[in-house]
Order: C-alpha cells, then sequence, then structure tokens
C-alpha cells in the first residue's frame, strides 16, 4: 500500500521501519549519515523537514507531514484493506 508522505510523493507502507521527529541529536546524526551513503531522500520539496522516515533498506526519508499524519494514513490504509477483505 502507497502511502502519501506530502507533494505527491510516496512511499510503500509495507517498508517503513520508523517514523521519528528531526529535531534530535541522533536523528540528525542519521540524516548525516544516510547522505554521505547517497541513501538519503528529500521529499519536503524544500519546506521544513516534520518528520524522518526510515525503511527496512535503510534508505532515510525526510517529509514535510508530520509523524502522526502519516501514522494516520497508515492506519486509514489498513482499515480499508480490513473492510475490502471482509467483502
Amino acid at each position: 500500500m502507497m502511502i502519501s508522505i506530502g507533494y505527491r510523493n510516496y512511499l510503500l507502507a509495507e517498508r517503513i521501519v520508523a517514523i521519528v521527529s528531526p529535531e534530535t541529536r541522533p536523528t540528525r546524526n542519521l540524516i548525516a549519515g544516510a547522505k554521505e551513503r547517497g541513501m538519503l531522500v528529500d521529499a519536503t520539496m524544500g519546506k521544513k523537514t516534520k518528520s524522518v522516515i526510515v525503511t527496512n533498506s535503510n534508505h532515510v526519508v525526510l517529509s514535510a507531514n508530520s509523524a502522526d499524519t502519516i501514522v494516520h494514513r497508515i492506519e486509514i490504509s489498513e482499515v480499508k484493506i480490513g473492510v475490502d477483505e471482509e467483502n
């Protein structure tokens, strides 16, 4: 299931390992490390980074949407899948 992470950018929900706040020192170190390895994807379109998404492929994705918004979208998609499976 593809999840919108803002500005017409989508991420496969099954690949998400963690969604964290960008304001902590460890997260900033994670972003810097991913940038050095070429594993950083900036999907903010120049806007302020509100969440950092870590995938199971070790990519780090910056999003202008908050973690709460992304989690809510994942929950809604899971509910829709459950409803579709019942029908």
